[in-house]
């Protein structure tokens, strides 16, 4: 279950200081905490790497990224057990958690994000254009979101970016609210 409350959107930064993007947003907050990221892509083909990397001080806390496009590849690259993949296919929410826990721990990350899902134009193995799964792993557990998109092939894409994002800025909100009432 995700868990988050505040600025969520990754539109502010510390001290209330807006930020351009929600990828700002989230550098800025591995920045200011002290931690890495790792991505591990299917229907965005890299797309969530390439946002993250356009901004300017991304070195200090961007491990790197893969790009699994093909199913064999999720569990050869990305570890995703095999028998999850033939039974529920690549477009599964366990999925989705498999890539980002694999992606973290390949990369040797402290948050892994991925995506997955059918960018159209036709359904995948029974599921429909616009199903997207995005995920995070992180030192707070795992969090995963199902979303239904509509429009064609690159709406569909750019829109799992910005959620993948927003998902992992909120994870890392609640992690940082959970070290502030820990601390207390």
């Amino acid at each position: 279950m995700v868990v988050g409350s505040g600025d969520t959107t990754g539109q502010h930064g510390a001290a209330g200081r807006p930020v351009t993007s929600p990828a700002a947003g989230v550098v800025h907050r591995l920045s200011e905490r002290g931690e890495t990221l790792a991505t591990v892509e299917s229907l965005t083909g890299g797309s969530l790497a390439a946002s993250i990397v356009e901004i300017a001080g991304v070195s200090g806390i961007f491990r790197g990224g893969l790009v699994v496009y093909a199913t064999e590849l999720k569990a050869h690259l990305a570890g995703v057990p095999e028998g999850l993949l033939a039974d529920r296919g690549p477009v599964d929410p366990d999925v989705a958690v498999a890539l980002a826990e694999g992606g973290r721990a390949r990369c040797a990350a402290d948050w892994g994000l991925s995506t997955t899902g059918v960018a159209g134009p036709e359904p995948q193995d029974g599921k429909p254009v616009g199903l997207v799964f995005v995920a995070v792993s992180g030192p707070n557990g795992t969090a995963v979101r199902e979303l239904d998109l509509d429009g064609g092939r690159d709406r569909i894409r750019s829109t799992a970016v910005d959620e993948a994002l927003r998902l992992l800025t909120e994870r890392i909100v609640a992690a940082g609210e959970a070290t502030a009432s820990a601390a207390c």
